[in-house]
């Protein structure tokens, strides 16, 4: 029997007993620690060597790179998703504004302008026709209107006011304009309160109720215009800058959705060519699906913002500038339709207040030949060219402005139809000035001041329904503009910002399957 001492041989020598560096099992220190070998059973390296590598430089592990790409995603979907959310942020609070702040005291200054000028007519109308018997029905409805229009005036002050606020130079003008109101209220109470007592009939007003209507009327046309004037230009140029920094923010938030959007594009890609290479796996459907979602988002929106800066062109120049230009118009209408009753009641100076009328009329519709006497023939000839050609415009002015910016539709016919009824309204006003020079005070006041039909008032009455149906389809148009803004501003990015967190997730239910492979 062999020696169990004696170790067998092998033909090639003796067999080396195997250890812990061979096998790649621990091994265990003279104290019981057990240390970790570098290199395990399957020939890979090992933990520490691979912190040693990552340390170096060296490419890392699979598994690592899989989840380098996947935060890279992630961080990239969240810039996106963020970039989304402020562009709806920012657009909403635009609209806001727009609405809320800058619109609203355009329309109170405009409307201030109109309402005072119809507030001076309307003194005139009621010292004109003193106390005519048959006139007093007249002279009522002027007291009316008059009142009406002095508290809506005190109303527009407020709200200019109120607007005003933290702007020092708008402070200051709608002060100014407050104290001046009050003042010229002064005046006009004097000159009512005289008239009443002197009790004169049409055409023949007292000296005293006079001279206190002439200083309530320079007061007016010297004062409280200009700076109602001053209020409509500098509110409409603090809408027009609030326009063109919104525009110009859309602009830079369609960069920066376009950057986000095509970075997370690229690390996708990136992390389906890697996928490709690695686990030689044509298409990752998760990921794939995660790449249609990233270009419909960035194709959604770019149409979005663009068509947001649609909806701000079309609310802030198609519409509201012709409803400021198509507002201030209505009050230098009347004004000028105030300088007819001027005219008939401050016969002293007459020739003054029909200068008036004609450099009111040259606002609205100015046509550089013409006089006042030949006016109704230039502006009939100048109707008949644009009717036959929209091209042929020969009239600028308020009028102008508009014909120039026709949009909607409907809105040429109105256009037209407002410039019909004004033709007509200044053919009254040769008749009635036709009068007054033959003697006929008394009728030329009645046919200044009626509304039956065919009178002046009349005519003028349907020239303003006219204008203010024109304005009405400018002012929808720019409601509507506004409100389909204001609607898509916020939802349209929130629900793109929700379809990006969905492809973030796709992208990790797409490396979930690869990442198991390693564990």
């Amino acid at each position: 029997m062999p020696d169990a001492s004696v170790t067998e041989k092998s033909p090639t020598g003796p067999q080396q007993a195997p250890t812990p560096e061979t096998t790649g099992s621990p091994r265990w220190s003279s104290r019981g620690e057990r240390r970790v070998s570098p290199v395990s059973l399957n020939g890979t390296r090992g933990p520490r060597h691979r912190l040693t590598e990552l340390r170096r430089g060296r490419p890392a592990s699979t598994p690592g790179r899989l989840k380098l790409l996947r935060g890279a995603a992630m961080t990239a979907s969240a810039l996106l998703i963020a970039t989304l959310v402020a562009t709806g942020l920012l657009t909403h609070s635009s609209w806001s504004d727009i609405r809320d702040h800058s619109a609203p005291p355009v329309t109170s200054a405009t409307g201030l302008y109109f309402t005072l000028n119809d507030m001076d007519a309307q003194l005139a109308n009621q010292l004109m026709l003193g106390t005519t018997p048959n006139l007093a029905a007249d002279r009522r409805t002027a007291a009316r209107v008059y009142t009406g229009r002095r508290t809506e005036a005190a109303a527009r002050l407020r709200d200019l006011a109120e607007a005003a606020q933290g702007d020092p130079t708008a402070e200051k003008t709608v002060a100014r304009a407050i104290a001046d109101f009050g003042m010229y209220e002064e005046s006009a109470a004097r000159a009512l309160l005289l008239s009443d007592q002197a009790g004169r009939l049409a055409g023949k007003t007292d000296p005293g109720a006079l001279a206190a209507y002439r200083s309530a009327t320079e007061l007016m046309r010297t004062r409280l215009l200009p700076e109602a004037d001053q209020l409509v230009a500098a509110n409409n140029n603090a809408f027009n800058t609030t326009y063109s920094a919104t525009t110009d923010k859309l602009s830079s938030a369609r960069i920066a959705v376009l950057a986000a959007g095509l970075l997370l594009l690229t690390v996708l890609v990136v992390l389906q060519v890697f996928l490709t290479a690695r686990f030689h796996r044509i298409v990752n459907p998760a990921l794939a699906a995660a790449s249609l979602i990233v270009l419909g988002v960035l194709i959604t929106a770019t149409m979005q913002i663009s068509g947001q800066q649609e909806h701000l062109r079309v609310a802030r120049h198609d519409a509201f500038d012709s409803v400021v230009a198509l507002t201030r118009a209505r009050a230098v209408a009347y004004d000028a339709n105030a300088d007819e009753s001027r005219y008939l009641l401050d016969q002293l100076h007459a020739a003054e207040h029909q200068q008036d009328f004609f450099t009111k009329s040259q606002q609205l519709m100015r046509l550089p030949s013409a006089t006042i006497t030949d006016y109704d023939a230039w502006a009939g000839a100048a109707m008949t060219a644009y009717r036959t050609d929209h091209q042929d415009l020969r009239f600028t002015g308020y009028f102008g402005d508009e014909f120039r910016n026709i949009t909607f539709s409907g809105e040429r016919l109105a256009a037209e139809e407002v410039v019909a009824r004004y033709r007509t309204y200044q053919q009254d006003d040769r008749h009635l000035r036709s009068l007054a020079a033959s003697g006929h005070l008394t009728a030329a006041i009645q046919y200044c001041v009626s509304y039956r039909p065919d009178a002046s008032n009349a005519d003028f009455a349907q020239y303003d329904k006219a204008l203010q149906k024109l304005i009405a389809i400018n002012t929808d148009a720019y409601q509507q503009a506004a409100a389909e803004g204001a609607n898509s501003s916020l939802s349209v990015p929130l629900g793109l910002a929700a379809a990006a967190a969905a492809l973030a997730a796709l992208a990790v239910i797409g490396l979930r399957p690869r990442l198991a492979e390693f564990r």
